[in-house]
Parts: C-alpha cells; sequence; structure tokens
C-alpha cells in the first residue's frame, strides 16, 4: 500500500517501489476510481494528507469536487493547513464523533496507520481493496497488529485486464466459524 502512485510519493523506510500500481492501470480499473471518486467527505491520515494537499488543489479536473469536500485529518503535529475545508483532528474519540455525527459518507484514501486505528477500534464500515497481481517484500501494510476479528460481506467485484481484483466489502458483524464437511 506505500507509494501506489509515484517514484517519489513515499520512500521512508527505504522503498524502492514507488510507482507500483502504474503498470495495472487500465479502463476498467479507471471506472472502479470514477465510482470510487464520487464526492464524499475525506478522513486521512496526516502523510496522505500532506502527499494530497500537494497534488489535488491544482489537479481538481481529475476528481471533480475534490476541494470543496471536508477533509477530516487525524494528526498530532498539524493543526492548519491552506487547502479549504481541511478539519483537524486529535484523537480516536474526534473520528469517533465524527463517525456518529449526521453528514456525507467519509471514505479513507491511504493512510495505512489512520486505517490500522480504524480496524483496531472497530469503526470501518466498508472496504474497497484492490488486490494486485505482485508481491513488493517489504513496505507499509495494511492488516497489521492490532486488527480486531470482524465479518464483512461481498458487495461488489470486478477483476480488471491486468489481473488487478477490485472488491467491496461491508460489515457484517462478528466472525462465525463452524466445522467444515460437518
Amino acid at each position: 500500500m506505500q507509494a501506489p502512485g509515484g517514484p517519489e510519493e513515499d520512500t521512508s523506510g527505504g522503498f524502492k517501489y514507488g510507482g507500483w500500481v502504474a503498470p495495472y492501470f487500465d479502463d476498467v480499473g479507471g471506472k472502479v476510481m470514477e465510482k470510487q471518486m464520487k464526492p464524499a467527505d475525506l478522513l486521512l491520515g496526516r502523510k496522505t494528507f500532506e502527499i494530497f494537499a500537494n497534488y489535488w488543489p491544482e489537479h481538481e479536473n481529475a476528481w471533480p469536487g475534490i476541494n470543496d469536500v471536508t477533509k477530516y485529518v487525524m494528526s498530532k503535529t498539524m493543526r492548519k493547513s491552506d487547502w479549504k475545508n481541511s478539519v483537524f483532528l486529535k484523537s480516536l474519540a474526534d473520528i469517533e464523533k465524527l463517525k456518529n455525527s449526521e453528514g456525507s459518507d467519509i471514505q479513507v484514501w491511504g493512510s495505512g496507520k489512520l486505517v490500522q486505528l480504524l480496524l483496531k477500534n472497530d469503526l470501518v464500515d466498508e472496504l474497497w481493496l484492490k488486490i494486485y497481481p505482485l508481491t513488493l517484500g517489504k513496505g507499509k501494510k495494511l492488516f497489521d497488529n492490532g486488527t480486531i476479528p470482524a465479518a464483512f460481506v461481498l458487495i461488489e467485484s470486478s477483476v480488471t485486464p491486468t489481473g488487478v481484483i477490485i472488491v467491496n466489502y461491508k460489515r457484517t458483524g462478528k466472525v462465525k466459524t463452524g466445522t467444515v464437511g460437518a
């Protein structure tokens, strides 16, 4: 999940495979991306926010509405930004309050540590996952220590001509167990 967009996006930890998504982009994946880029407020970690804030204000034609939605940013260090509609959150309690409030849908893009925090605290209602036909060996992980057991149901899926599997899962409750063949 680290640095999918370009070689210099995130080289932390000596990561040298930035831009690994580019060879797999095709029309089918592009149509799914268009659907995912529908107007919705965003919840971002600080690093993803910094990447977005340095790019999207000048490229809104590729993501109409990105500058108008509210960008909620979980950060211990940032408190302000010139990117309009940016709101800074300080704690898990702030996220819980946001989740329980009325308003538009909230999407998380990237933000690996933030997603891990949300998974650990049962704050994920839906997952959009893309599984690429490659292994990178190292880099940031999506599912890390602390993810709670949780069950999801498949809502939608597609496979692109380049072999990317795209799935949308909705949270259904606790993990059920049983015995195969019983």
